[in-house]
C-alpha cells in the first residue's frame, strides 16, 4: 500500500467516508486508536473479528465504518448478541462498541452478568457522560450538577463508575482512559483483546456539541484540554479520599488478571459431562 494512504483505510469502508460524526467528537480518535492497535497487532484485515453495537452514536465506529461483519443490535441488547457469536463461533473475536448510556443505562444488566461470567468478549465502551444522539438527556454517568435536557436545574444524581463496577463483577480486564490519552489507549485496547475472558475499556471521550457546551466547553480540542487537566493515575487516586476525586477522572489499569474464560469453563464442564 503507498505510505501516502492513511494505514487504516485498509480496515474501512471508503463508500462511508469521510465519517458523519459531529465536529469535534471523540469517536474518531476511538476509531483510530483501536485500528492502531490491530494494526499493529499484525492483523491484515478485520476477517478474524465480528463486531456487535446497540444504539447511540458509538455504535456507528464498527457499523458502517468497519469493512468487517458487524451485528447493529437493538439498544442496550448488544452484549447478548455477543454472547450467542462467543458462542457459535468461538474461533472469532467479538468486540462490542457501546456508548455509556447503552451500557450502562439500558444494558448495565448484561453488562454486569457478562462480566460475572467473565464472557469471552472485549468491549470498548465510549462515555461522553450524556445521551448525545437523542437530544442530551441525563446520563448514568453524567457528573452530579450538570445541566441536560431532563436536569434544566442540574443533575440531582450521583455518576456511576462503571470501571468500579466491572471490575468488582469479574472481569479479567478493565481500563479506563480518555481520547487525550491516546497512546495509553490503543495499548490498553492491545492488551483487552487477546485476554480470555471478559475484557472492558472505558474511554472518556468528549462530545462538544450536547454535552461540552452544557459545561461552556464547546469545542473538542478545549475538552480535551479538560481530560487533560482533571485526569488522574490511578495510583495516585488511592490515596485520596472521595471528597478529593470529585470532578476527576482516574484512568488506569483498575485490573489485568488471568483467568478462565466463559468458553473455557463450559469446555471443562462438557467434559465432565461427557467422560
Amino acid at each position: 500500500m503507498s505510505h501516502n494512504v492513511h494505514f487504516a483505510r485498509r480496515y474501512l469502508r471508503e463508500e462511508v467516508l469521510p465519517s458523519t460524526f459531529c465536529s469535534g467528537c471523540g469517536l474518531g480518535i476511538i476509531m483510530n486508536c483501536f485500528l492502531k492497535a490491530v494494526d499493529e497487532m499484525g492483523y491484515e484485515d478485520l476477517r478474524q473479528f465480528v463486531f456487535c453495537s446497540g444504539i447511540g452514536c458509538s455504535a456507528w465506529i464498527p457499523s458502517p465504518h468497519f469493512r468487517a461483519d458487524t451485528i447493529h443490535t437493538t439498544h442496550g441488547r448488544s452484549l447478548t448478541v455477543a454472547l450467542g457469536i462467543s458462542l457459535v463461533r468461538p474461533e472469532l473475536k467479538v468486540v462490542v462498541f457501546g456508548g455509556d448510556g447503552d451500557m450502562a443505562g439500558i444494558g448495565l444488566n448484561h453488562l454486569v452478568q457478562s462480566a460475572r461470567r467473565n464472557l469471552d468478549t472485549t468491549v470498548i465502551m465510549a462515555n461522553n457522560m450524556i445521551y448525545g444522539m437523542t437530544g442530551g438527556q441525563v446520563a448514568p454517568t453524567t457528573p452530579f450538577g450538570v445541566k441536560t435536557s431532563t436536569t434544566p436545574f442540574g443533575s440531582f444524581e450521583y455518576p456511576l463508575d462503571v470501571s468500579k463496577l466491572v471490575t468488582a463483577s469479574g472481569a479479567s480486564y478493565v481500563a479506563r482512559w480518555t481520547t487525550y490519552h491516546a497512546v495509553q489507549l490503543k495499548e490498553a485496547i492491545k492488551k483487552a483483546l487477546p485476554k480470555e475472558g471478559f475484557s472492558f475499556v472505558e474511554v472518556v471521550t468528549q462530545c462538544p456539541s450536547i454535552f461540552g457546551r452544557r459545561i461552556g466547553i464547546d469545542e473538542g480540542t478545549r475538552m480535551l484540554r479538560w481530560f487533560q487537566e482533571n485526569s488522574i493515575p490511578i495510583s495516585r487516586a488511592k490515596d485520596l479520599k472521595e471528597k478529593e476525586l470529585t470532578g476527576r477522572i482516574v484512568v488506569g489499569e483498575f485490573v489485568n488478571i488471568e483467568k478462565p474464560g466463559l468458553l473455557s469453563n463450559l469446555k471443562t464442564m462438557r467434559g465432565k459431562i461427557t467422560s
